[in-house]
């Protein structure tokens, strides 16, 4: 009884959640505008889609945004990281990861103006006459973006044994081919989690996005929110059906590569217990 009780509650909560993604899946494939009453299938609102010049503009400048912040905050996310993991005070330690941690916690709206005043600052003190654009945007979301990295390479470099990049020096690796040859394998599948969900956090940001971008630069989420002040078509649900299946995709990679890690440190401890 108690068995079926929570079977029935936990399709109860999948269908909260995904109901009204599968609404919008289903009426972005309508022949027809209208919002309620399906009366064909048809890839119409696709084909109009991708000939709104605008929205292909702000798709591309979405992806040029997400992949400078993705590299950026992979590589400074891992050499923190590994600074990290170095530190022998454990009180300095606990006050880095802290502050670390104040991007991913802190409200986005509050990053967001917070990060706009400050541009709009040191613009003025240069003599700008528009403070705000790729570049404030870029920054932005390697500042919310850093975070993630962290959390997910720093885990790795703690579970990884302390005597193997000493034991590759013993055998004559200098400290640097030590790193690439010992370190970094067991930091990989921290890194391309991170950079997943940095690439992700960036593609989706709206709130910080709208606060730090200038008048000559606009994301995808920004024109989204432009195109809901005017009649909604089911051309902006076939534009959130394919930004729903390309950050599915993501999220599943950055799954797998989990997994598949955590059966290696399975495998690597029964191999150490015999």
């Amino acid at each position: 009884m108690k068995k079926t009780i929570s079977n029935i509650l936990t399709c109860l909560v999948f269908v909260f959640l995904f109901a009204p993604i599968a609404v919008l899946l289903f009426f972005s494939f309508n022949e027809s505008k209208s919002l309620s009453v399906f009366s064909g299938f048809s890839l119409r609102w696709y084909r109009e889609l991708f000939k709104d010049r605008n929205t292909l503009e702000a798709l591309s400048n979405t992806l040029v945004l997400a992949a400078s912040a993705t590299v950026i905050s992979t590589i400074m996310g891992t050499a923190a990281a590994w600074g990290i993991d170095r530190l022998r005070s454990r009180w300095y330690r606990g006050f880095i990861n802290t502050v670390t941690d104040i991007p991913m916690t802190n409200p986005d709206i509050i990053t967001g103006i917070s990060m706009m005043l400050m541009f709009i600052f040191i613009g003025r003190l240069f003599g700008a006459t528009n403070s705000l654009n790729f570049w404030t945007m870029l920054i932005a979301h390697v500042t919310f973006c850093l975070p993630y990295v962290i959390l997910q390479v720093l885990p790795k470099l703690q579970q990884m044994d302390r005597s193997l990049p000493e034991a590759a020096m013993d055998l004559g690796c200098t400290p640097m081919r030590a790193f690439l040859k010992v370190e970094l394998p067991e930091m990989l599948p921290g890194i391309v989690t991170g950079a997943i969900m940095a690439f992700t956090l960036s593609l989706d940001d709206f709130v910080i996005s709208y606060f730090t971008s200038g008048t000559g630069f606009q994301t995808l989420p920004i024109r989204i929110y432009s195109m809901t002040k005017k009649t909604v078509t089911p051309k902006m649900y076939a534009l959130a059906t394919i930004i729903f299946f390309v950050t599915l995709s993501l999220l599943l990679i950055s799954n797998f590569i989990e997994s598949s890690d955590e059966k290696k440190a399975e495998k690597k401890k029964k191999k150490r217990s015999k």
